[in-house]
């Protein structure tokens, strides 16, 4: 395999991260209690976020002349899932929203270091990677802090 198609796979991985993101944060808004409106909007921000960062590595596998993967792991739907059998249990409220975004954020950073981490990666890929993934590392530090906030 040559270096471009790898360099492709990895980014389409992380094109299907943010849109698992983008799915996990719609589906936290509609969980929210109608005067969670700071969640509400700084959920949006994110899927703002995800949306830009899917577009530049959209842009940077079509650069590469390879196809652009367009749906989602399996593993984020099952989260998905996860978050909805969740909610029965536990109920819609900011401390649930948060854990289960915190959750979702660890699996996105877990999947940049893994993507960061390949072998074969063009040079200006890794570069977009290492910036995407300190951009998404802001957003998971400022759902921990306000879930920790809640925890008081």
């Amino acid at each position: 395999m040559s270096i471009a198609t790898n360099t492709a796979e990895v980014l389409n991985d992380l094109i299907q991260i943010n849109n698992d993101r983008i799915e996990g944060y719609q589906k936290a808004i509609e969980q929210l209690e109608v005067t969670d409106t700071d969640l509400r909007n700084l959920f949006t921000s994110f899927i703002t976020q995800s949306q830009e960062l899917k577009s530049a590595l959209q842009n940077e596998v079509s650069t590469l002349g390879e196809e652009v993967e367009m749906g989602t792991t399996t593993s984020g739907k099952i989260y998905r899932a996860w978050m909805d059998i969740k909610a029965v249990f536990t109920g819609n409220d900011r401390q649930t929203a948060l854990n289960n975004c915190e959750f979702g954020e660890d699996a996105a950073q877990k999947a940049y270091r893994t993507a960061e981490a390949s072998e074969e990666l063009l040079p200006n890929a890794r570069i977009l990677i290492t910036n995407q993934k300190m951009e998404l590392k802001s957003a998971h530090d400022k759902v921990k802090l306000l879930r920790d906030s809640e925890k008081i």
